[in-house]
């Protein structure tokens, strides 16, 4: 064991008995081995992956502050219709936090762990709400000397799941994309890496801020689905970018069912081949998130050809390969402070992660409101 006291971790458990806890918790932290490397965590965003774990399963009206089983914690009561989609966590005591930076404090005996004592690195492998984690030097990627552990907190989860919506794009040989809740923080990394590459978007928002965010970056189709003209916005949008690919993070409701209605009508004004089955243009969404948590909803119009399918980071990952990953990181290291630059509007501790109305604030996932958890303070 390494002699870090007062080291400490947030757990997330959904009870037998259907009550949401967090609790702040103790952690013992073990010595590193040969090639391992022990973060003190000062920088870990919480993202809307993030909040699967830490608010997902909650009424948040019924939050409260308690102590349970001798330690302080969030607790709140889950609504019975929601209880059976997280029986599988019941009486699990889990760690969350998929990405984070800090530096490194304490190092294993090779050469490459060693390599790393004393500098600030960019990690990701989950439970990182905590004041330590002890990670293998092989998954610690260093920033530049004298950037702070702030610029590398977010550069795994939403860097890489935009260069993956464009991987996937270019392998599947469709010419644009279609991206939903576009001004979000991973909106406008892909707004600007496909500003800066080139690339037709079509992004679709909620409002006219929203929509002046994306428009400031330099993106020209941008369209609000509240407005009664969205539907032929969205068709003449299509017909003159021809993307035919959509990710959606709305996931529930009738929006994937508009893309590729909207896809299927502007490929007759593109002048597509007909037949009974509609156009010969192959079309795609791919759901990413869940901000409507209710059925998708897929109506008539679409034609025969396309699909509706899940999208990932981690297969997608491990199907591109190591080679590519390491070149999207080192990419998402270099453009940091650029279009994958993350702007957060309040930084709390880990104490604060379980205060009833700072959690109330950082579960509502509003747009330009991204919170980063010093556990550090």
């Amino acid at each position: 064991m390494t002699d870090f006291p007062g080291a400490k971790q947030l757990f997330t458990t959904v009870t037998n008995d259907g009550k949401l806890v967090l609790s702040i918790e103790p952690d013992t932290v073990k010595a590193p081995a040969e090639h391992e490397v022990v973060v003190q965590m000062e920088a870990v965003p919480i993202n809307p992956s993030d909040l699967g774990l830490l608010t997902a399963p909650a009424n948040m009206d019924t939050v409260r502050s308690e102590n349970v089983d001798g330690h302080p914690a969030l607790v709140a009561d889950i609504d019975a219709a929601m209880q059976p989609f997280f029986g599988g966590r019941a009486g699990k005591k889990m760690a969350a936090g998929n990405e984070g930076a800090g530096t490194v404090v304490a190092a294993g005996a090779s050469d490459a762990a060693q390599a790393l004592m004393g500098k600030t690195v960019t990690i990701v492998g989950g439970e990182m709400y905590r004041t330590h984690r002890v990670m293998p030097a092989a998954m610690c990627v260093p920033l530049p000397e004298g950037a702070p552990a702030k610029e590398g907190a977010s550069l795994f989860v939403n860097p890489m799941t935009a260069q993956g919506f464009i991987n996937t794009m270019r392998d599947e040989g469709h010419e644009g994309l279609v991206h939903t809740a576009a001004a979000s923080n991973l909106g406008q990394m892909l707004a600007k890496l496909c500003v800066k590459e080139g690339i037709p978007l079509v992004a679709i928002v909620r409002s006219d801020a929203q929509k002046k965010i994306l428009t400031d970056l330099g993106v020209t189709h941008v369209l609000d689905s509240s407005t009664d003209s969205f539907m032929t916005d969205l068709i003449d949008a299509l017909a003159e970018t021809g993307a035919t690919l959509g990710f959606d993070a709305i996931g529930g409701g009738k929006m994937a069912s508009y893309i590729l209605t909207a896809m299927e009508q502007a490929a007759a004004k593109r002048g597509a081949e007909f037949s009974v089955y509609g156009s010969t243009v192959n079309k795609q969404v791919y759901i990413y998130g869940r901000l409507d948590t209710g059925e998708t909803i897929l109506g008539g119009g679409l034609g025969l050809y396309w699909g509706v399918g899940g999208w990932l980071l981690t297969p997608h990952l491990e199907k591109v390969g190591m080679e590519r990953m390491i070149e999207m990181r080192m990419f998402s290291v270099a453009e940091r402070n650029g279009i994958f630059n993350s702007e957060y509007t309040s930084e709390i501790s880990l104490a604060d992660m379980i205060d009833p109305d700072i959690a109330k604030g950082y579960d509502k996932k509003a747009t330009g409101e991204k919170v980063l958890v010093n556990p550090s303070l």
